[in-house]
Order: C-alpha cells, then sequence, then structure tokens
C-alpha cells in the first residue's frame, strides 16, 4: 500500500504526488473492470501492466528525491552557471545580452557573492554573442533558479535614424552545479578540443593551448572554458559544466512528464519562452508569469532586482 501522503507534504515531490494519485486511480478502475467483465481480460492486463510500471517509476524517483533530502542533498546549491545568449535583434541583442549579464553580476556583488566570466563570444560592437558566468554564494541557486528564459528588449536603438523602437531577444540559462558522480559521462562519448584562450591574460594565453572544449556526442551539447591558466584546470571546470547541462536536461525532461500543471502557472523554465519585457519606451519591466510590472529600469539594470525576484518566490508559495 502507498503512502501518497508523504509525498505530498513534501514540496519536492507534492506536484509528482498529484501524478500517481491520478495513476493509482486508474489502477483502481482498471482493477473493477476486470473484476466486472472477465471478457477484457487481455486488453486490460495490458493497460494494468502498463500503469503500474508508470507508478512504480514515479515512486521510485520520489523515493530518491526525499532519500536525497535526508542524506543532506542541497536542494538550493550555492554555486550556479549563468548563460546569457543574444536572440533575434542583431547587435542590438548583443547588447542586451551584455546588459543582463552586467545586471546579475552587480546583483551577485550586492548579495556579496562570487562571480567570474569562464567563456566570453563577443560580437562587433562589444555586446555579447554569447557569456558563462560562475557564480558562488549562499542559496544563489534559490534566488536565481526562475531567471531561464528568454528576456526581450523594446527600446530605440542608438543607430535608428527614424525613432522606430526595434524588439530584440537574449535567452538566460541557470544552471546549477551538480556532483559530476551523480552524472554518468561516458568518455567514448566526449570529443575534446584544445585551443589557444586568447584575449587578454599574458604571453602563456597566446603561446599555450589552454582552453577547453567539449562535444557530447549523444546530445550535442557544447562547452567551452577558457577562465583557468591551466588545460587541466579548464577542462576539469568544462567537465563540470557539462554535468551541469546534463542534468538541466534531465530536469526538464522529467518536469515535462510529471508536472503539467505547474507548468502551466510559472512555465517550462525553457530557453525558448519568454519570461520578461524590458519596454525603454515606459520604463517598465514586466514579468509575463506572474503577471506584475516595475519601472526604473536604469535601476533593475544595475542590479536591484531583489523586488522581482521577492515577487516570484511569493506567487511561487500561493501555487505550491
Amino acid at each position: 500500500m502507498i503512502d501518497i501522503h508523504i509525498y505530498k507534504n513534501d514540496p519536492r515531490t507534492q506536484y509528482m504526488a498529484d501524478g500517481l494519485e491520478r495513476l493509482l486511480d486508474e489502477e483502481r478502475q482498471v482493477l473493477v473492470m476486470l473484476e466486472n467483465d472477465p471478457s477484457l481480460k487481455e486488453l486490460g492486463s495490458e493497460e494494468l501492466v502498463r500503469i503500474q510500471e508508470q507508478i512504480s517509476l514515479l515512486k521510485i524517483q520520489m523515493d530518491q528525491i526525499l532519500m536525497d533530502k535526508e542524506e543532506g542533498e542541497d536542494e538550493n546549491p550555492n554555486e550556479i552557471i549563468l548563460e546569457v545568449r543574444a536572440g533575434t535583434g542583431g547587435d542590438e541583442a548583443s547588447l542586451f545580452a551584455y546588459e543582463l549579464a552586467d545586471m546579475y553580476q552587480r546583483y551577485a556583488e550586492n548579495k556579496g557573492w562570487e562571480s567570474r566570466i569562464l567563456n566570453e563570444s563577443k560580437s562587433a560592437v562589444q555586446g555579447y554573442k554569447e557569456v558563462s558566468i560562475e557564480i558562488k554564494g549562499k542559496d544563489v541557486y534559490k534566488f536565481l533558479k526562475y531567471e531561464t528564459g528568454v528576456h526581450r528588449v523594446q527600446r530605440i536603438p542608438a543607430t535608428e535614424k527614424m525613432g522606430r523602437i526595434h524588439t530584440s531577444t537574449a535567452s538566460v540559462a541557470i544552471l546549477p552545479i551538480v556532483k559530476l558522480s551523480k552524472i554518468e559521462i561516458d568518455p567514448s562519448e566526449i570529443e575534446m578540443e584544445f585551443s589557444r584562450s586568447g584575449g587578454a591574460g599574458g604571453q602563456n594565453v597566446n603561446k599555450v593551448e589552454t582552453a577547453v572544449r567539449l562535444i557530447h556526442k549523444p546530445t550535442g551539447i557544447d562547452v567551452r572554458c577558457t577562465s583557468e591558466r591551466s588545460q587541466q584546470k579548464n577542462r576539469e571546470k568544462a567537465f563540470t559544466i557539462l554535468a551541469a547541462k546534463l542534468q538541466a536536461a534531465k530536469d526538464e525532461e522529467e518536469a515535462k512528464k510529471f508536472a503539467l500543471n505547474r507548468k502551466e502557472q510559472i512555465g517550462t523554465g525553457d530557453r525558448s519562452e519568454k519570461i520578461r519585457t524590458y519596454n525603454f519606451p515606459q520604463d517598465r519591466l514586466t514579468d509575463h508569469r506572474i503577471k506584475e510590472s516595475w519601472h526604473n529600469l536604469p535601476k533593475i539594470l544595475s542590479g536591484e532586482i531583489d523586488p522581482i525576484i521577492e515577487a516570484m518566490q511569493a506567487y511561487l508559495a500561493k501555487i505550491e
């Protein structure tokens, strides 16, 4: 007999417990059908096996989550990789990506967290095509985990002569650092490349191939790290980032299977989903998930985003 209340009373398994409850109800209905109509035995038995397999899988996952918690698994890691990538909008999108990356670094500084750029690719106008930032600090994941998604900007670019408002986007991804032991990475599935880091850093940067690029062939996930001075350290950091990305992909897949109701309320957490609009003509930021707005964009982009994050946390507390 499954005690579903154990899972419902824990926030980490609450949303999965709803799915388990539906499956248990389906199991009861099939058992009643088989008892009342033996002629449906073959068809009903196949359906019963399918349902029971799903129940077993879901229960194993929830038990593992509860076990991890009992063993002290930190559900809000103190280290993340924050990625920002320019989306639609050309140079303007890259400039917006730069502003977002700067906003999060300033926020980290306000919180007393450590941050450093692991890898960056700049555009011709010195914006970011993409950038990866390591941030370490108490509860960093707790505060930033819902920043994942598409951020949209509406403003008149400096190069616009007709005064027209342009719309550009940049995507943000928050990747909690996970232990490599939790993610199995087959070395035969990794393609590794080495190159010079480039940029500032002295003679060593220009002469020694310290930059490391990993390609996970089964998924196509591509990771590059240039922040460390040695190839070995960059390789270790790249594997850490790869593990985080593989875990994030796994978590997203599980969320799609077991959290449909929650997904409709707060979003999928996928990079493809528009979560915010930064409207400069109206000096307004709007979070589309919770349908709230704030003014004073210069202050927000200087790292003053606590009110926005707190509003999201308050919203989630109501629906969970």
